[in-house]
C-alpha cells in the first residue's frame, strides 16, 4: 500500500529584478534543500512549466536577463532538450518516442554548434 503522507516540505524561490519596461535585469533562485536561509544565487535564465490540475494545461515561465547571450540560450535550450528526453522516458517509459526527443536534441545542439558534429 502506497504511503502519501507528507514528511517534509521544500521551498524553491524566485526573485526577479526588472526595469522600467518590464525586462529582467537580475534573476535569482533559493531553494531550502540547497541554500542557507536568506541565500539566493544568480542566474541568466529560466524555464518553469507546472501542470495545472484542474485545467489540464501547461503554465510556462519562462524569462531571460539582457546579459543572456545568444550561445548560452543556445546551450540551455539544447540542455533542456536533452534532459526532457530523460523525464520523458522515466514518466513514461516510452523509449521510442524518448529516443526521438534525444535525436532532436543531438540535431538541434549540432546546429548551433553546443556540440560537435557526429560523423
Amino acid at each position: 500500500m502506497e504511503n502519501n503522507e507528507i514528511t517534509k516540505n521544500s521551498e524553491i524561490r524566485i526573485r526577479v529584478g526588472l526595469d522600467n519596461q518590464q525586462v529582467p535585469q537580475v534573476i535569482e533562485w533559493s531553494a531550502t534543500d540547497i541554500h542557507p536561509e536568506g541565500k539566493f544565487e544568480a542566474c541568466k535564465a529560466m524555464a518553469i512549466a507546472l501542470f495545472d490540475r484542474e485545467q489540464r494545461d501547461t503554465l510556462r515561465i519562462d524569462l531571460w536577463t539582457k546579459e543572456m547571450q545568444v550561445m548560452e540560450m543556445d546551450r540551455f535550450m539544447y540542455q533542456i532538450l536533452r534532459s526532457l528526453s530523460s523525464t520523458y522516458l522515466r514518466a513514461t517509459q516510452n523509449k521510442e518516442l524518448a529516443e526521438d526527443l534525444a535525436r532532436f536534441a543531438q540535431h538541434f545542439g549540432e546546429k548551433t554548434e553546443v556540440i560537435p558534429k557526429e560523423s
